[in-house]
């Protein structure tokens, strides 16, 4: 699995024009998967978002993470973080995993943020969407498990 993590003030998805997910401060996840992703995979990646050191502390340190400082993870499914442009003008998304594999390895990883506690508003999966964010610094790290 394969996460891009921005620190955020605030994010939310939108589908046709309908909000169907939107936090305020923490850090927004797009998350890819690949063929030999599992469960196993998803609760790694869902331990590493939630204890991912990317908030500063009083001396403007990366120390805290938004386990720490009670921020909220907007989680948004990104096949497209498996492409590959080596070659051509056009990616290849053959080591993105299927829908189907792809989805609930998806929702393990909410579920799994869930039963650690945090906050954590979702996209839709296989919809057309729209994410919109302030990110905050900037500060964007990729997570690749």
């Amino acid at each position: 699995m394969r996460a891009l993590v921005q620190r955020v003030v605030s994010a939310e998805v939108t589908v046709a024009g309908e909000r169907v997910g939107r936090i305020g401060p923490g850090m927004c996840a797009l998350v890819g998967v690949t063929h030999t992703d599992d469960a196993a995979t998803a609760d790694r990646l869902a331990d590493r978002l939630w204890g991912l050191r990317v908030f500063e502390d009083g001396d403007g340190l990366t120390n805290r993470s938004v386990a720490d400082v009670g921020g909220a993870v907007l989680v948004v499914s990104q096949f497209t973080l498996y492409a590959d442009t080596r070659r051509g003008r056009r990616p290849s998304f053959v080591d993105a995993a299927r829908p189907e594999v792809a989805e609930p390895l998806v929702d393990a990883v909410i579920a799994r943020l869930r039963a650690l506690g945090a906050e954590v508003a979702t996209g839709r999966f296989r919809a057309d969407m729209q994410v919109a964010l302030v990110n905050d610094g900037p500060f964007t790290v990729m997570l690749d498990l």
